[in-house]
């Protein structure tokens, strides 16, 4: 039995059941140059496993790409009744940062939240996609609510929070703190965060970590370091490199989590996930991470990277995911755009009243 947090609002976590999986085909290559042509068939091979499980709504940016995906899909046997199409231009297809998040009310409803968004602080090229929650919100007829606070519009990705569904939720002060690189909320402290949460999530506690892992554009989004399994469990990325960057971050990481409590109290478990080997390509490393899986109804889809560990993760999430299909998807070219399967996908709860 969940627990309510607040009189008004409760984030789902992600293991909870959905109605869909909401993700955006891209249209055009500028997160992938020279590989856009492979990614698209990574995007249907996503798509092929996910609609096995749940539908998915797909954001398309014309007829004529709706027709060109379709073509795609087909020709890979995917279950294309299975797909609900929504027109939109995007510029980009990180369906989990731009996208609605959509929490569950007390009165057994579900309201679309809209964060700005602003290119994670570092690109201009984003006024499309701040349609995207309204947009999507239509399309599920559920009431959208701008997040302000201090009558400012709060700016937050989808990929910077972890929840558990009963109060606590994870993040890092590289992403949300930082004053000088990447700047989210001049001059937000932590006791700011912590009243948008609760006010809009239901969090009652929240977990700091610091940084996040080398290569990352968002500046230490949570969703490639640690992840909530579970109510109580979270896999944490273990750099078993002590010469990698990574090994020493991490590491501090992992302290803060053990030194940390749910909202009832309790500590964590805490399963360790290894990183796969350094991926570069051009002069730039890429934020290669097992911890970027995508759960549906039926299925766990796990970033694989042709490396040793490749194995060794599914395995682990397979023991923490009974009853769900863990399943690899080859996201070598698919990372070269600085992310992988969660970043790119939102699920869409189901509607369920909220039991206290």
């Amino acid at each position: 039995m969940l627990r309510m947090n607040t009189p008004n609002r409760r984030l789902p976590a992600e293991w909870e059941k959905h109605q869909a999986t909401f993700l955006a085909f891209p249209h055009e290559g500028t997160d992938w140059p020279g590989k856009f042509a492979a990614v698209k068939w990574v995007f249907v091979e996503i798509i092929r496993k996910v609609v096995l499980y749940e539908p998915v709504i797909l954001v398309v940016k014309s007829d004529q790409h709706r027709e060109e995906v379709l073509s795609l899909l087909k020709k890979a046997h995917a279950d294309t009744s299975q797909i609900s199409y929504i027109i939109q231009p995007t510029n980009r297809s990180w369906m989990r940062d731009s996208g609605p998040i959509i929490v569950k009310t007390a009165d057994g409803n579900m309201e679309g939240l809209q964060f700005r968004f602003n290119g994670w602080t570092k690109y201009p090229n984003c006024r499309l996609d701040r349609h995207v929650p309204k947009i999507v919100s239509g399309f599920l007829k559920i009431p959208l609510t701008q997040v302000r606070y201090k009558g400012r519009p709060v700016v937050l990705e989808g990929g910077a929070i972890d929840v558990n569904g009963t109060g606590t939720l994870i993040t890092t002060e590289e992403c949300l703190m930082d004053q000088q690189v990447q700047v989210r909320n001049p001059g937000f402290t932590k006791e700011d965060y912590a009243t948008v949460f609760r006010e809009y999530l239901g969090i009652t506690n929240v977990i700091w970590l610091g940084e996040g892992i080398e290569g990352d554009d968002t500046h230490g989004h949570i969703d490639d370091i640690c992840r909530f399994v579970n109510r109580s469990t979270v896999v944490a990325c273990v750099e078993e490199n002590k010469n990698d960057p990574n090994h020493e971050k991490l590491k501090k990481n992992l302290q803060r989590l053990r030194d940390a409590r749910l909202e009832d109290g309790n500590a964590l478990t805490i399963v360790g996930l290894p990183m796969p080997g350094r991926i570069d390509f051009e002069e730039m490393r890429l934020p290669a991470s097992y911890a970027n899986f995508l759960v549906t109804n039926g299925c766990v889809l796990v970033p694989t990277f042709n490396d040793k560990n490749d194995s060794r993760a599914l395995g682990i999430l397979h023991e923490l995911f009974p009853g769900k299909n863990v399943i690899g998807i080859h996201s070598v070219d698919l990372v070269w755009g600085l992310g992988t399967l969660h970043c790119l996908s939102r699920e869409i709860p189901v509607r369920k009243k909220i039991v206290s």
